[in-house]
C-alpha cells in the first residue's frame, strides 16, 4: 500500500472517529449540521467522480433533487421503506441523468458545462410546473425512516441522533465505495481521458462509455444524498436545487481540490467550518465565497489539498537556501 493510501486511510479513519462521538459533544443545532455536512460530502465526492473525465455539470444538483423527490415520492405514495427508497432512487436519479446525456455527450468542456446547466434546469423547471411534484410549494410532511426486519426490530430514525447515525452509516458505505472506484484501473482510464484523450482513443478505448459511466455512477450517489437531505428537512421544493447551490459545490471542489479522493472532503470541510463563521456576513456571503474562491485560484491552482506538498516544498528550498 502507497504513502497516499495510507494517509487517506487514516485520515478518513480520524474523520469517521470525530463524527461518531459528535452527538456526545454537540447540542442538536450542530448535530443538524452535521447531518448536512455528511450529505455534503456524498455529494461533492460524487461531483469529483465525474470531473475525472474532465466533464464539470451543473446538473448534480438537480440530478439530486431528482433523488430527493423519488424517495419522498416512494414514501408518501406507495409507503415503501427506507431501504428500498434509498436505493430505487440513486436508480431513478441516475435513469434521469442517462436521458440527460443523449445530448450532452457529444460536447465536451464549456459546452458540456453550460449544456448540463440548462437541462438540469429544464429538470427543476419540471417540478414547478407538473402538480405531483408539488409546484413551487414542493413536497412537504415526508416521514422519517423507519427501518423493520419482521421478527427482530424495528427502528424508528425520527429523533435527531438516530438519524446521525444512519447518515453517518450510508455515507461511509458510499465513500467506501467511491474510494475502492477511485483506486481501480476504471478511474485510471477515467483519469487518462482527462489528460490524454487522443492517446487514449488510439489505442481502442471507447470515451463515450467511460464518461457516461463515470457521469451515471456520480448521479447515483447524488441521488442517494437527495434522499437523506429530503428524510433530514422533511420537505423539499424546486428551489433548493437551483443555480446557487451547484455553485456553492463548484467552490467546494475547486478550494478543495479534485486531484486526489480528499479533495472534495477537504474542501466540504473547510467550508462547513468556516461557513459559521461567515453567516455574520449575511447578504454577503456569495461575496465572500467568491473572494475565497478567487484567492484560491490566484495561489492554490491545485485546491487545500495540495498545500502540504507547497509547505513541504517551501520548507526545502528555505533549507536549501540556509545551507547555501
Amino acid at each position: 500500500m502507497g504513502n497516499n493510501s495510507t494517509r487517506i486511510i487514516l485520515g478518513l479513519a480520524a474523520l469517521i472517529t470525530l463524527l461518531v462521538l459528535l452527538p456526545f459533544i454537540f447540542s442538536r443545532y450542530y448535530l443538524d449540521l452535521s447531518i448536512v455536512f455528511l450529505i455534503n460530502l456524498i455529494l461533492a465526492v460524487s461531483f469529483r467522480l465525474i470531473t475525472t473525465t474532465g466533464d464539470f455539470s451543473l446538473a448534480h444538483v438537480p440530478l439530486m433533487g431528482m433523488g430527493a423527490y423519488t424517495g419522498a415520492l416512494m414514501t408518501k405514495n406507495l409507503g415503501l421503506p427506507f431501504l428500498i427508497t434509498l436505493p430505487l432512487a440513486g436508480l431513478v436519479a441516475t435513469m434521469v441523468g442517462l436521458v440527460m446525456l443523449y445530448p450532452l455527450i457529444r460536447m465536451k468542456e464549456f459546452a458540456f458545462f453550460i449544456g448540463s446547466y440548462a437541462i438540469g434546469e429544464a429538470l427543476r423547471l419540471s417540478w414547478i410546473r407538473l402538480s405531483i411534484f408539488g409546484g413551487h410549494r414542493g413536497i412537504s410532511n415526508i416521514a422519517s425512516p423507519t427501518i423493520s426486519i419482521p421478527g427482530l426490530f424495528t427502528t424508528d430514525f425520527s429523533e435527531v441522533v438516530p438519524y446521525y447515525f444512519l447518515t453517518l452509516v450510508v455515507t461511509v458505505v458510499c465513500l467506501l465505495c467511491m474510494y475502492l472506484l477511485d483506486r481501480s484501473r476504471i478511474t485510471e482510464i477515467f483519469k487518462a481521458i482527462h489528460d490524454e484523450p487522443e492517446l487514449v482513443k488510439s489505442v481502442g478505448v471507447n470515451i463515450t462509455g467511460y464518461r457516461v459511466l463515470a457521469f451515471e455512477v456520480g448521479t447515483f450517489f447524488a441521488g442517494i444524498a437527495g434522499v437523506l437531505s429530503a428524510h433530514h428537512m422533511g420537505h423539499i421544493d424546486p428551489h433548493q436545487f437551483e443555480l446557487t447551490t451547484g455553485l456553492y459545490l463548484l467552490i467546494w471542489i475547486v478550494v478543495g481540490g479534485y486531484a486526489t479522493f480528499l479533495g472534495p472532503i477537504i474542501g466540504v470541510t473547510f467550508f462547513a467550518i468556516f461557513g459559521e463563521w461567515m453567516r455574520v456576513f449575511g447578504a454577503w456571503m456569495p461575496l465572500v465565497y467568491g473572494c475565497i474562491l478567487v484567492t484560491a485560484l490566484l495561489f492554490l491552482p491545485d485546491g487545500l489539498e495540495s498545500l502540504p506538498k507547497r509547505l513541504s516544498f517551501l520548507f526545502k528550498k528555505t533549507g536549501a537556501g540556509a545551507k547555501s
